[in-house]
């Protein structure tokens, strides 16, 4: 097991290529060091041995692929990392801007594939009558990269599925991006199920900017040294712009960041950039799309659609028996109970307004369903 105060993608790469179980960033949690230690006791791992070149890939931090060292980030970079040397096609979904291209080069550029070609593949390129032959020709023994599959027509899907059928004998690797969740994408027919079947060997999912607050002034340092490598004045931020780069909600992400802060570092009237600077200029931005705002209501309602939708899957051909509203609103309303008590410690009173019900009525829902209510402190 490795600890490490650098918390990179890089660390996480040479961690895994020198055969660590596991690796933890500094400061760590004792505990957490415990569990994993016991874990790694139990479980004897196989693991090619480590490309001596590859160990010595410097830690520039100007110049690392990926930045940011929250620990969804953390999870992510080893994610990657064990994933580097496999053989399985991959699907990378995350919002626009998240940086799901980059990680299909990195997966590709630190790999054993690093020598051979990385193919990234548009729509056009499959409609051409030999275009599927041409690109396995392209990337034999390196990476095939299908951008935004989900915005690919049902015919170059097919035409894809094809294309993997045949890949035996040159055997590139397959790797996909897409905004969507890969399986709902899949429910929903926006890919088709044997594309997705073939391409989801193994899921990668990029967070938005929204869920690692605090890489965003570490981002934002780091555009702005990239700038004066390129020629651009030195620049720093001051407190009230650094508090508002937190608080906004980026629907662009991390392009959109990178933008913003080039823009900044080419037009700020001094060497501190203010909070009027910043202000200004997004207010020219674009608001957060719908789609974003409701993510955690559209990705629960998805979840129950997909359950409906295997519950109905399970009768075939045959409705299900009538009364199907109350039945699921009934299998609904234990389970919803139950937790909501659970994280509520039992306080019924405290349950009902999370609910927005009366506290009346919640003792009778719980008295006709037979609720075990047992009071007890919430542990945070």
């Amino acid at each position: 097991i490795v600890i490490s105060a650098q918390n990179t993608i890089l660390t996480a790469i040479k961690a895994n290529q020198a055969n660590a179980f596991d690796y933890l960033s500094k400061p760590f949690d004792l505990p957490d060091l415990m569990k994993r230690c016991s874990k790694a006791l139990e479980q004897k791992k196989s693991r090619n041995k480590s490309d001596p070149a590859d160990l010595s890939m410097e830690e520039d931090q100007q110049n690392l692929p990926l930045v940011g060292a929250t620990p969804i980030m953390q999870e992510l970079y080893q994610t990657v990392a064990k994933l580097m040397h496999a053989d399985l096609p991959i699907m990378i979904c995350g919002e626009s801007g998240t940086g799901k291209t980059l990680i299909a080069k990195v997966l590709h550029n630190f790999s054993d594939r690093r020598n051979f070609p990385l193919v990234t593949v548009s729509e056009a390129d499959l409609t051409e009558l030999e275009g599927p032959s041409k690109i396995l020709a392209r990337a034999r023994g390196g990476t095939v990269l299908f951008e935004q599959i989900a915005d690919f027509n049902d015919e170059c899907q097919a035409r894809i599925v094809r294309m993997i059928d045949n890949s035996l004998d040159t055997a590139p690797r397959f790797i996909a991006t897409m905004q969507d969740e890969a399986h709902e994408a899949a429910e929903a027919g926006v890919i088709r199920r044997d594309l997705y079947y073939r391409l989801g060997g193994a899921t990668i999912r990029v967070p938005s900017l929204r869920e690692r607050v605090d890489d965003i002034k570490i981002l934002a340092e780091h555009f702005l040294n990239k700038g004066e490598r390129d020629g651009a004045l030195m620049r720093t931020f001051g407190p009230e712009a650094s508090d508002l780069f937190r608080s906004y909600s980026w629907p662009g992400n991390v392009r959109q960041l990178e933008n913003i802060v080039k823009r900044l570092g080419l037009t700020a009237r001094s060497q501190v950039i203010t909070l009027a600077e910043l202000e200004q200029v997004l207010q020219d931005q674009p608001a957060m799309p719908l789609s974003q705002k409701r993510g955690s209501t559209d990705k629960l309602s998805s979840d129950v659609a997909r359950h409906l939708r295997r519950y109905f899957d399970l009768h075939g051909n045959v409705l299900p028996p009538p009364g199907l509203y109350a039945r699921i609103l009934r299998e609904v309303e234990r389970p919803l109970l139950d937790i909501a008590l659970e994280e509520t410690g039992g306080n019924q009173a405290k349950c009902a307004d999370l609910l927005g019900i009366n506290r009346n009525t919640l003792r009778k829902k719980i008295s006709e369903l037979d609720i075990m209510v047992t009071r007890r402190r919430k542990l945070m």
